[in-house]
């Protein structure tokens, strides 16, 4: 391999993003039933909310998905499910949500290690589909370049948002190796454009995709191996 460049995913990558909002989820669930009398809204539960969120997602309908948009509208559907009627207070439920969101946000164990051993050594950076920025949890100033869904108005598994992350690594698509736990957004999109897609599998899952990734780690402490740095 010829790689001068490393790209992460950063959702489920290099953050627990899951958990992050689950636990704002809860934030937004207390204060729901501090304002909603009624069975309904006592009885919400956080995967409830979840799933009208992810529907939320699903049928957005913009280019590139506007998180925000659909946090805001998830939350008018929550309160909908609950049966509320009264004065709209969704934009509470937003700043509830925000305030333990962006809380106390930490990468995984394994990734500064490894920043660490890969950036005297490769170009580093960030190529996401989500709006989780580096200063966001503590990686300010670690990656020489990154790119985003929303900034550049583009999605993976779009082959040009991946031109722009070799455009900004100075470098050929070949020579990026890109790392990230979707088989299809990052594994798949890298090798479609000729780079080599490495599958971060923590959770061991199976793989019944039929997509073959390049590499398949459990954790990004064996990515230096696979990079030639022993």
């Amino acid at each position: 391999m010829n790689i001068t460049a490393i790209s992460f995913d950063v959702d489920q990558t290099l953050i627990d993003t899951d958990r992050v909002i689950m636990r704002s989820m809860e934030s937004v669930r207390d204060e729901l039933m501090r304002r909603v009398p009624g069975e309904r809204a006592r009885c919400l539960t956080v995967e409830e909310m979840w799933s009208i969120r992810d529907r939320e997602e699903k049928g957005y309908t913009g280019d590139v998905r506007d998180y925000d948009e659909i946090r805001r509208n998830s939350f008018l559907k929550m309160l909908d499910h609950v049966g509320y009627s009264g004065p709209d207070f969704s934009q509470r439920l937003n700043e509830s949500y925000l305030k333990y969101r962006y809380k106390d946000i930490q990468p995984y164990e394994d990734v500064v290690p490894v920043l660490d051993v890969l950036g005297p050594r490769y170009t580093l950076g960030l190529l996401s589909n989500g709006n989780n920025y580096p200063e966001y949890f503590g990686l300010a100033g670690r990656f020489d370049f990154a790119v985003f869904a929303q900034d550049v108005r583009i999605e993976k598994p779009d082959p040009r948002i991946f031109r722009i992350a070799a455009e900004r690594a100075s470098c050929g698509l070949s020579e990026i190796m890109h790392v990230g736990d979707s088989l299809e957004t990052d594994v798949a999109a890298a090798q479609a454009v000729g780079a080599i897609g490495v599958w971060l599998n923590r959770e061991g899952e199976a793989n019944e995709s039929g997509i073959d990734p390049d590499h398949e780690i459990a954790s990004l402490s064996e990515l230096p191996a696979i990079a030639g740095l022993g």
